[in-house]
């Protein structure tokens, strides 16, 4: 009973027959208001990590790790003034939290750790999983200084804070799927303590440079 339910399930809603369930197909499930939710991130993605990080800090306001239900809700209510969608109630509100929650929470925690909400807010692309940095056992300047100016966003010559957290949830991602905030912390102590040879918190172009060709090295492996 169960498989003939899955079957005629992905019949209705798999349309391009790969198996899966994807976020344009997921969209014709919902109501016209939570469908726009859940694809207007998707085709309005971020331009990188950094932007990401930056919105993580402003929405996880009590700085628990986590984006909780009051913080969703805030972020999705922030997100319809965006869009310039009609102000909705807040019975109205708290539903589509719910909505979004059930879809994204995949712990089932009842709040939304860094991998979750990344998928919520997707950016356009991973730039450490291209080509450049697979294998590689050198790197042309420009590549470092592409991967530099996406990362130094305020260009004063180092990855620092939000820009420094947006970099290592990119390079996070490349070898852990689900992962939070204190993964994510952990994770930037292990980097730093390698890589940051002169011990002030940040990454210059040259410990960039190590980083990136560790990571050649890794995926040579």
């Amino acid at each position: 009973m169960f498989a003939e339910l899955k079957e005629c399930f992905m019949e209705a809603y798999d349309d391009n027959r790969d198996g899966k369930i994807e976020i344009r197909e997921l969209a014709q499930l919902l109501p016209l208001e939570e469908s726009f939710l859940l694809l207007f991130r998707f085709d309005n993605p971020l331009e990188s990590s950094v932007e990401f990080m930056k919105i993580w800090r402003e929405y996880d306001t009590d700085g628990s790790g986590y984006i909780e239900a009051d913080e969703l809700k805030n972020f999705l209510k922030d997100l319809l003034k965006e869009a310039k969608r009609e102000a909705i109630d807040e019975d109205k509100l708290i539903e589509y939290t719910d909505t979004l929650l059930n879809i994204f929470d995949s712990n089932k925690d009842g709040k939304l750790q860094l991998s979750e909400m990344a998928k919520l807010l997707p950016v356009k692309e991973n730039f450490l999983c291209r080509n450049a940095f697979k294998g590689a056992t050198k790197l042309n300047k420009e590549d470092i200084e592409r991967v530099f100016a996406l990362y130094d966003r305020d260009k004063n010559g180092t990855i620092e804070n939000e820009e420094l957290k947006g970099f290592l949830k990119d390079l996070l991602e490349l070898v852990k799927k689900d992962y939070d905030a204190q993964d994510l912390g952990e994770f930037q102590k292990a980097i730093l303590s390698g890589c940051d040879y002169n011990r002030d918190g940040k990454i210059n172009k040259k410990e960039l440079t190590m980083i990136l060709l560790a990571l050649a090295k890794h995926s040579q492996e």
